[in-house]
């Protein structure tokens, strides 16, 4: 990163900074905001049941062999390392209302960031773009965040029609690199065809818990009546004109983007991701921290204790 990008980067990073942290305060009110929606994954030893033990930890094959009821705790993991897969590909520069995509994924993996570095956790990241996906170990403390985030801030732009790596193939190699079981984000558009990443997601759901944060701009849901407008396919470059004028086509448009939207849901609860929706016209900070309240809502009910589930906020 030059001298110059670096001074371009802090300013706007310290008053990111100071807006999510302020927020977030103001929305958590004094109520720890984990990222983890439970006490821990990982298992103990059995132990004889006593009275006020939730029946829910009973260990069955324990319990058979021993003929004594048995109960298995759950160890809190000490540790949250935190994985932050960032799309930055040609689509990603896109936004019609109050920012583009890539300042809504930038601003998301802040948040994230902010919420782990809080708590002590240790969080890397891949950034996903035109000259390939680079690799920032994960560590902990705000200076190794600060650096993490410049380094995403400065990713330059990708040229429409670049040969980008897919984000199925990106997923898979965040998941050769994750050792320990962790929480993995990934944020993007998930424009690419659900079959080329929907596998990866599921192979890296499998040992480690993965929110999926979708982000989206409205443009992209409906096509407003301007006249002749000419389109540009940023992942290919190819160029189309469209008279928006005509109610067919807006309509057409309309439904073709309500079905990739409910495909891309789709292959993510299947993945076993837990699937959060960020929109460039929304409050994205509330609806971030209202997602993870309520997944942490639904592990102290015993709903679901991972972040597989696929629900979209």
């Amino acid at each position: 990163m030059t001298t110059h990008g670096y001074r371009r980067a802090e300013p706007a990073l310290r008053r990111l900074e100071l807006t999510i942290t302020r927020r977030l305060d103001g929305l958590l009110q004094g109520e720890h905001l984990g990222l983890l929606p439970g006490p821990g994954s990982e298992l103990a030893e059995a132990r004889p049941y006593q009275a006020g033990d939730d029946v829910r930890r009973i260990d069955w094959n324990v319990t058979a062999r021993t003929a004594e009821p048995h109960v298995r705790d759950v160890v809190a993991d000490r540790e949250l390392e935190l994985w932050v897969l960032l799309d930055a590909s040609a689509s990603m520069d896109f936004g019609t209302a109050a920012m583009e995509k890539r300042d809504l994924a930038l601003a998301a993996a802040a948040a994230l960031g902010f919420l782990t570095q809080r708590t002590g956790n240790r969080i890397g990241a891949h950034l996903l773009h035109g000259s390939g996906v680079q690799v920032l170990p994960a560590r902990t403390g705000r200076p190794h965040l600060m650096a993490l985030l410049q380094r995403m801030f400065a990713l330059p732009r990708t040229r429409p029609g670049a040969k980008v790596p897919g984000l199925g193939a990106a997923a898979d190699q965040l998941g050769r690199t994750l050792v320990r079981r962790g929480l993995a984000v990934v944020v993007s558009d998930f424009l690419d065809p659900p079959q080329t990443w929907e596998p990866a997601l599921r192979r890296l759901a499998v040992r480690h818990q993965v929110l999926a944060a979708e982000v989206l701009d409205p443009r992209e849901l409906a096509l407003p009546d301007v006249g002749l407008l000419t389109l540009v396919d940023p992942e290919t470059g190819r160029r189309g004109e469209y008279a928006t004028a005509s109610a067919r086509l807006r309509r057409r448009y309309a439904e073709a983007a309500a079905a990739q939207r409910a495909a891309i849901e789709a292959a993510l609860r299947r993945a076993r991701a837990s699937h959060l929706r960020l929109r460039t016209d929304g409050d994205w900070v509330r609806d971030l921290v209202e997602h993870v309240l309520r997944r942490r809502r639904l592990a102290r009910l015993g709903a679901r204790p991972r972040f597989g589930g696929g629900d979209a906020a």
